[in-house]
């Protein structure tokens, strides 16, 4: 709770109203013991009108009027005669005398402090004007145990009071914290920690309601902000998926260009003249169009549009693919296997899964023939009762651990040098937007197998 601004401000309220009325205890102790005072001088003098009404009085009834003002003595000074009323014996000598006619503000204080702080019971004589002008001056005699207990009573009941003032008041305040500063604030915190979880939804941008104007401002201030982050983190998801999109299309467009510059490559050893001249320029386009293919991999990932579906002959797309393909290794380094039925069709977009298989079959081709042994990758399917299964598998030697733990995180789950890593990548959202998997079921040091599984239902309830 020390910790919160509302537990604080509780913590500090108090404080500061416990020290308003030490401040006022002070004055509020020596007006008491003023007063304190003057009544038992009131009370002596009354005590003295007995006397003026009978110049003798037995001495049980003046010991009983002195006990009643508590006091010793009182003189009663008229017509410049001072003349002593009451009296009876001082058990001590008079320590101090106090003349409240011509005490001070400062005066009074000093007394009372000294008097609440001094413990021992002194004989102190106490001189004011009579009430009514009954006289010039009015003496008494009295002891300062009975007005030391007084204002120890009185000065507790104060502080007590104060107290339960100064904690009912901070509790007051605490609650108007609450409800008009924590809450709203709160209120802020809250709704920043929505924005942060979903930057890009314009519905956690802050509506300012706050009647405070300076919270309201802030309010203001940060809806603008928000809205200006939401605007921009928009424009650059657009031009995420832009760079996305082009490094998609790169990516496949340059292994359709490499086989075509394989086939450049055998045109070059025609005959015909004609072709001989223009072949080397078809090769350098080709070899330009590769190389910009490659550095627009850098840009980061987009959505893939939505497939459109048909019913595909699946062995016509998985026999384009190795023909393409059969081409880019030395003769018999790559063997490349198709174990399709021929009446095996299924429901797919024919150019996204043509991407698909082409790119796994060409991982596991250059896995092979970069171990420089022998392979083969096949491409086989089957049709189940819910789904189809397509499975690409080799015999080369394995995905490395760092590749299978990264195996479909773009730009890092490449198993050669200068691989994007983008190929699995491309295949698992392709396969994702035919609402089907793509998955590794087997890697080891005796080859490697991806399977593909696409639903039968199209997703209708």
């Amino acid at each position: 709770m020390l910790n919160t601004l509302s537990g604080r401000f509780l913590i500090l309220t108090t404080v500061f109203v416990m020290l308003a009325e030490v401040l006022i205890f002070v004055p509020s102790i020596a007006r008491f013991r003023e007063d304190y005072l003057r009544d038992h001088l009131e009370r002596a003098q009354i005590a003295s009108l007995a006397l003026l009404a009978d110049d003798m009085l037995e001495v049980d009834l003046e010991r009983e009027l002195l006990q009643n003002a508590e006091v010793f003595n009182v003189v009663l000074r008229r017509d410049e005669v001072r003349q002593l009323m009451l009296s009876s014996p001082i058990p001590k000598p008079v320590a101090e005398t106090y003349d409240l006619r011509a005490s001070g503000p400062l005066t009074l204080i000093g007394d009372a402090l000294t008097q609440l702080f001094v413990a021992d019971n002194r004989i102190i004589r106490v001189i004011g004007a009579p009430v009514r002008d009954a006289g010039l001056l009015i003496e008494i005699t009295m002891e300062t145990k009975p007005l030391r207990t007084a204002m120890v009573d009185y000065g507790l009941r104060i502080l007590v009071l104060s107290a339960v003032i100064s904690i009912f008041t901070a509790i007051l305040l605490f609650i108007a914290v609450r409800v008009f500063l924590v809450t709203p604030i709160k209120g802020v915190v809250g709704n920043m920690k929505r924005y942060a979880a979903a930057p890009e939804d314009a519905r956690s941008i802050i509506r300012p309601h706050a009647v405070l104007r300076e919270l309201r401002e802030a309010e203001e201030a940060l809806s603008s902000l928000q809205t200006e982050l939401t605007h921009a983190l928009k424009q650059k998801e657009r031009l995420a998926q832009l760079g996305g999109a082009v490094a998609r299309v790169s990516h496949d467009l340059r292994n359709i260009l490499t086989s075509a510059q394989l086939f450049t490559d055998r045109i070059e050893t025609s005959e015909d003249p004609l072709v001989r001249r223009m072949a080397p320029k078809l090769v350098n386009s080709i070899t330009r169009a590769v190389s910009l293919c490659e550095s627009t991999l850098a840009f980061g990932r987009a959505e893939e549009p939505a497939p459109t579906l048909t019913m595909v002959r699946l062995i016509s797309v998985a026999q384009d693919v190795l023909d393409s393909e059969s081409i880019t290794y030395p003769e018999g380094a790559v063997t490349l296997a198709c174990d399709i039925p021929p009446d095996l069709t299924l429901r797919a977009d024919p150019e996204q899964l043509f991407r698909v298989i082409l790119n796994l079959v060409r991982n596991s081709g250059q896995a092979i023939a970069a171990t420089g042994q022998p392979g083969t990758v096949t491409v086989s399917a089957r049709e189940g009762d819910k789904a189809w299964t397509i499975t690409v598998a080799d015999t080369g030697p394995g995905l490395p651990p760092k590749a299978r733990e990264h195996l479909f995180k773009a730009f890092q789950g490449g198993t050669r040098k200068g691989g994007s890593g983008l190929g699995l990548v491309i295949a698992a959202e392709l396969i994702r937007g035919h609402g089907g998997t793509l998955d590794l079921e087997h890697s080891d040091s005796t080859g490697t197998r991806f399977r593909i599984t696409l639903p039968k239902d199209d997703g209708t309830i």
